[in-house]
């Protein structure tokens, strides 16, 4: 009979902690050393990035939920591919940047402030004249256009752009122009490049970048063909 009662035990511990859980809950979630999949209503070391969980608006949780991916992943593509082709990105990379900013989750937000799909900073919100970080519409312009203007400032490095996403331009720069030795920086670059992958080789030896006012706003535009009219500047000489 000692078994039962030890069981009835552990039965009555855990409904009193399940009573006793406060109306907003965090669940961690990471790997041991040994690889095993540990769970903990403690938060661990570091900065900890939480997601939310459909259905459960009182519980965050430290990895995006896959039923976000799963049910919006073709209408983020759309976006994704549309963002990607009027700023002259690669979709793998855009899309790369979204999974492994947020796990395609829209209302992803970080200890630090970022928000949304691309994790985007309320400097950038400002900027981009975000109304609604939360609006994948309005998220992934901003993200693609911000992520376009890193890699104009680092000649269209990817790996230097990506690393001043994460850590920001200045870190980049105090660095030499050279990916920042942070752990999590580092990383963030590997996951992506292992996501995206390498580039595919332009089909022409010069980009092309052209300029277009639109309702007031400046729309750049790049390309691998010379634009047949209007004015353009190339900003990727031949090799």
């Amino acid at each position: 009979m000692e078994r039962p009662a030890k069981a009835s035990r552990w039965i009555g511990l855990f409904v009193c902690l399940g009573l006793a859980a406060p109306a907003s809950a965090q669940i961690y979630t990471w790997r041991d050393g040994n690889g095993n999949l540990v769970l903990s209503g403690t938060r661990p070391q570091g900065d900890v990035r939480t997601y939310a969980v459909p259905a459960a608006e009182t519980v965050r949780v430290t990895r995006p939920v896959e039923i976000v991916v799963s049910s919006r992943n073709t209408y983020y593509d759309e976006l994704i591919a549309e963002n990607a082709r009027r700023h002259g990105i690669r979709t793998d990379l855009v899309r790369a940047v979204v999974h492994v900013e947020s796990g395609f989750n829209p209302y992803a937000r970080s200890r630090k402030g970022a928000l949304g799909l691309m994790q985007l900073m309320p400097a950038t919100i400002r900027e981009y004249r975000v109304v609604n970080p939360f609006n994948p519409v309005e998220n992934i312009r901003a993200g693609v256009a911000y992520l376009r203007r890193l890699l104009d400032r680092y000649n269209n490095n990817e790996a230097l752009a990506l690393a001043a996403y994460n850590a920001g331009p200045s870190a980049v720069d105090r660095h030499g122009q050279t990916v920042p030795p942070f752990r999590e920086t580092l990383n963030y670059v590997r996951r992506i490049d292992a996501i995206a992958g390498k580039p595919a080789a332009p089909r022409g030896n010069k980009i092309y970048r052209t300029t277009e006012i639109v309702d007031g706003h400046e729309i750049v535009r790049y390309t691998d063909t010379p634009p047949r009219a209007g004015a353009y500047e190339i900003v990727t000489a031949p090799k």
